[in-house]
C-alpha cells in the first residue's frame, strides 16, 4: 500500500461511509508507531485482539511495518464495522497497530530455491563417451592402411574441423535464441562448410586419394556429430555410432576381416550424416522468425580457442596418446563441474553480505571444481604411466577457459591458449616439443586463466 494519499488514522479514507463536517480536520504528521485508539467511553476488547493475534501470528511476526497487517486484515474480509463492534477498535490501522505490538518480530529463512543449474548428469557422461567413441573407426582400420604415415593428414583435418566446429557451435547457440529454424539453417551451412574446409586443408599434405578420404571420411563425421550435438540429441549419435561399437566388442576374441574392418565405420558415418539431416530438415520446417543475425566476429574467439586447444592436445597426444584419451573422456565430467559451479556460485552469492565475502566465496568454488576434476584424472595418468604434470596443467587451461566462455569472457582464454600453443609448437616440424616446453607454457597460461577466473568471475554482476 503506497502512494500519494495519506493511510494514516483518522484520515478522510478511514471509514468511507461515515457522514463528516465539511470543515477541514487538521492532520498530523505520520507515525510509524500509530497507536492505538480507544472509542469514546469504550476500550479495545483485549480478550478478541490477543485471540486474533494468536491466530494470525504466523503472518504477523514476520511484518516489518503495521501497514503490511493492515493489508493482511483486508486480505481476511474484516469490515470497518466488525473492528468496531468485536474488536473495540475505531479503524483498521488502530486494531492492526495493536496485532503489530503484541506478536513479537520473527524472519523466517525463506525456502529453499531450486537449483537451475543442476546438471543432467547421464548426459554429460554420455557426451564426454561420445567424444571418445570415434577413436574406435581408427582401431578397427588401422591394419588397412599406413596410419602413421597419413597422420599428418588427419591431423591437420581434426585441427581444422575443431577450430570451425567450436565457432559454428557458439553461433549456432545465438541463433537459437531467434528459433529453432534459425539455428538449424546456420548448422547446415556452416557445418558442409567446415567439411569442406577442413578436407581441402588436409590436401596439402596428403600423399595419395586414400589418405584425402580418410581425411573427407573424418570431416563429415565430425561436422555431423557436432549438429547433433549442439542440438542436445546425444543418444541419437550413440545409436548412430553403434556400428563401431559392435565392431570393437568383437575385435578381442574374432577377426572380423578387412570388408567389416572398412564396413563398419563407413556404416557408422552413414548412420550419422543421416541423424544428422533428419534432426536439420525437422528444425528447418520452423516458422521463420525475422531477429538480427548476431556478428560473425563474435564467434571468432571461440573459433581460435578452438584452434588452440586442438594444438594443445595434439602436441600432448603425441607424448602421452592414452592420457590424451582420458582427458576426451573427462569432458564429459568436466561439463558437469561447469554447470556445478554455476549453481555454486549463485549459492554463494545468496549466502554472501559483501563483494569481498563473495569474491573469497567465489574463489573456493573455483578451487573445488578445479580441485575435484584434477582428482578425477589423477588416477587416469596414474594408471596409464603418463608424467602427470602435463596433462593436468593441460586441464586447468582447458577448464579454465571453458568456465569463462560459458560466462561470455571470450577473448582473454582465446589469446592465453594461442599464446600457449604457438609457445608449445616452436619445433612444430617435429610435432613433439621440448620435455619442459609444453608443462611451462600450461603452467603458465594455468595461472593467468585462473586468475582471471578469479578477477572476472569473482564479481555478483556475472551471477545474478
Amino acid at each position: 500500500m503506497s502512494g500519494p494519499l495519506s493511510l494514516e488514522p483518522g484520515g478522510v479514507e478511514a471509514d468511507t461511509l461515515a457522514l463528516r463536517l465539511a470543515a477541514p480536520r487538521p492532520r498530523r504528521a505520520p507515525d510509524d508507531a500509530m497507536p492505538a485508539k480507544r472509542l469514546p467511553g469504550r476500550g479495545p476488547e483485549e480478550e478478541a485482539v490477543s485471540t486474533l493475534a494468536a491466530e494470525l501470528a504466523d503472518s504477523i511476526a514476520p511484518a516489518v511495518h503495521p501497514y503490511e497487517v493492515a493489508a493482511l486484515l483486508e486480505a481476511e474480509g474484516l469490515s470497518a464495522s466488525v473492528i468496531k463492534e468485536r474488536y473495540g477498535h475505531p479503524n483498521l490501522f488502530s486494531l492492526a497497530t495493536a496485532l503489530y505490538e503484541r506478536v513479537p518480530r520473527t524472519f523466517p529463512e525463506p525456502p529453499p530455491v531450486t537449483d537451475l543449474w543442476r546438471p543432467d548428469t547421464l548426459r554429460c557422461l554420455l557426451r564426454g563417451v561420445l567424444f571418445a567413441l570415434p577413436a574406435l573407426a581408427y582401431l578397427l582400420t588401422a591394419p588397412l592402411w599406413p596410419l602413421d604415415r597419413h597422420a599428418p593428414v588427419l591431423i591437420v583435418a581434426g585441427i581444422a574441423s575443431w577450430a570451425w566446429g567450436q565457432a559454428l557451435g557458439h553461433r549456432a547457440h545465438l541463433r537459437l535464441a531467434a528459433g529453432r529454424r534459425e539455428a538449424s539453417g546456420t548448422l547446415l551451412s556452416g557445418s558442409l562448410l567446415g567439411a569442406a574446409i577442413a578436407t581441402s586443408l588436409a590436401v596439402l599434405p596428403a600423399d595419395g586419394a586414400v589418405a584425402v578420404g580418410a581425411a573427407a571420411a573424418q570431416s563429415l563425421y565430425l561436422a555431423a556429430a557436432s549438429v547433433l550435438l549442439v542440438l542436445a540429441r546425444e543418444r541419437l549419435l550413440l545409436a548412430a555410432l553403434s556400428p563401431l561399437i559392435a565392431g570393437a566388442a568383437v575385435l578381442p576374441s574374432w577377426e572380423p576381416g578387412p570388408e567389416l574392418r572398412a564396413g563398419l565405420p563407413l556404416l557408422a558415418l552413414l548412420a550419422t550424416l543421416l541423424a544428422a539431416g533428419w534432426v536439420l530438415r525437422a528444425g528447418c520446417r520452423g516458422r521463420p522468425e525475422h531477429a538480427a543475425r548476431p556478428r560473425l566476429l563474435a564467434s571468432l574467439p571461440y573459433g581460435l580457442f578452438g584452434l588452440a586447444a586442438a594444438v594443445l592436445v595434439m602436441l600432448e597426444g603425441r607424448r602421452q596418446p592414452y592420457m590424451v584419451i582420458a582427458l576426451t573422456l573427462s569432458m564429459g565430467p568436466a561439463e558437469w563441474l561447469l554447470y556445478r559451479y554455476r549453481g555454486l556460485s549463485v549459492a554463494a552469492l545468496r549466502a554472501s553480505a559483501t563483494p569481498v565475502g563473495f569474491l573469497l566465496r567465489s574463489a573456493a568454488v573455483l578451487g573445488l571444481c578445479l580441485s575435484a576434476y584434477l582428482l578425477l584424472l589423477l588416477p587416469a595418468a596414474l594408471l596409464t604411466g603418463s608424467e602427470p604434470a602435463t596433462p593436468l596443467l593441460l586441464a586447468v587451461v582447458l577448464w579454465t577457459a571453458l568456465l569463462l566462455q560459458a560466462f561470455g569472457v571470450a577473448w582473454p582464454p582465446a589469446v592465453l591458449c594461442l599464446a600457449a600453443a604457438g609457445a608449445a609448437a616452436v619445433t612444430l616440424p617435429e610435432l613433439s616439443p621440448g620435455p619442459a616446453v609444453l608443462p611451462a607454457v600450461c603452467a603458465v597460461a594455468a595461472v593467468c586463466l585462473t586468475a582471471c577466473a578469479v578477477h572476472r568471475l569473482g564479481r555478483p554482476s556475472p551471477h545474478a
